[in-house]
């Protein structure tokens, strides 16, 4: 398990983590959302050891990280950055790791090596992007570490890159329950991958949560209504859906037709919309970029920051 407790992060006046806590438990695919300069970065370099809490404690199966080589050892990151590896060929960085950490596989090494047809001693630096990335991620899989973390893995990769890289991580997944946590901007992505997630927002946690879960509680309803006997359009506002005991996170109304996005269980919600006597009610179904947009409303955060891209 990786456990952040309540932990405050700095840099000079700037705080870049606000008191988060966290709990990861092993096996898990877990995603960090959250706009550019939300506090993703930090939280895995924090996990890896590389950054030094203020406060508050950055735990790997209950041994604090920073300054603790055995803890480090059970961790690989991949940063989203790739030029400090430029000067060195793929044979070269494989033999750098194997120095570092000792469960590394050359069997998996080869394997991967064999699937992706990389060149062994070619400069990094004359890669591309994708390739550079696809590198990366073999030697992090080779090495056998029991948490593997992302930075933004997927950013800038074409279409092919992205189904290449996504299926040497979930492969990983699945053969040896390998926890990876993955940060991104984008919504998509985590979707894909991950069975949870954590919205991060100006360096705190606005939620962590089951993704089937979430997508599970939150409805869109498409109601249409009887006009009255005078003939005039029913008007109604959010209020009074929410004196039925429907929990409301967005409501709007064009002419007799409402859009209700609502929290909880489906039927009660339709059972609850029949005492307003609709002529029509339709479930639509929700993206899960919808569905966060929506409680981000509900919570207070502006909704248009680059969550979801």
């Amino acid at each position: 398990m990786i456990e952040l407790k309540n932990t405050v992060k700095n840099f000079d006046s700037y705080t870049a983590l606000d008191g988060v806590s966290l709990k990861i438990d092993k096996g898990t695919a877990f995603g960090l959302l959250g706009s550019n300069g939300a506090g993703k970065s930090t939280i895995l370099r924090l996990i890896s050891g590389i950054y030094s809490p203020e406060s508050g404690e950055v735990l790997i199966d209950g041994e604090k990280v920073f300054d603790n080589t055995d803890a480090k050892q059970k961790v690989f990151f991949i940063n989203d950055e790739t030029v400090q590896f430029g000067a060195f060929t793929l044979k070269k960085l494989k033999n750098y790791y194997k120095n570092y950490y000792t469960n590394f596989s050359d069997e998996i090494f080869e394997t991967l090596l064999k699937k992706t047809g990389l060149p062994l001693d070619k400069k990094i630096n004359t890669f591309s992007k994708g390739m550079k990335r696809q590198a990366i991620v073999i030697i992090g899989l080779a090495c056998r570490t029991d948490y593997l973390l992302l930075d933004e893995a997927f950013d800038g990769l074409d279409p092919t890159m992205r189904i290449i890289v996504k299926k040497m991580l979930v492969d990983a997944m699945l053969d040896r329950k390998l926890t990876t946590i993955i940060s991104s901007h984008n919504l998509k992505e985590i979707n894909e991958v991950c069975d949870t997630a954590a919205l991060i927002h100006n360096g705190k946690i606005v939620f962590c949560r089951d993704i089937d879960d979430v997508k599970g509680s939150v409805h869109k309803i498409q109601v249409v209504f009887n006009k009255n006997e005078d003939g005039s359009v029913p008007s109604y506002t959010k209020e009074d859906f929410a004196q039925e005991g429907i929990e409301i996170l967005h409501y709007e109304q064009s002419q007799s037709i409402c859009f209700i996005i609502a929290k909880g269980d489906i039927d009660a919600i339709k059972a609850s919309l029949l005492t307003k006597r609709p002529m029509l009610t339709e479930v639509i179904p929700l993206t899960l970029e919808e569905i966060f947009i929506y409680e981000l409303e509900v919570l207070g955060y502006d909704s248009s920051d680059n969550i979801g891209e």
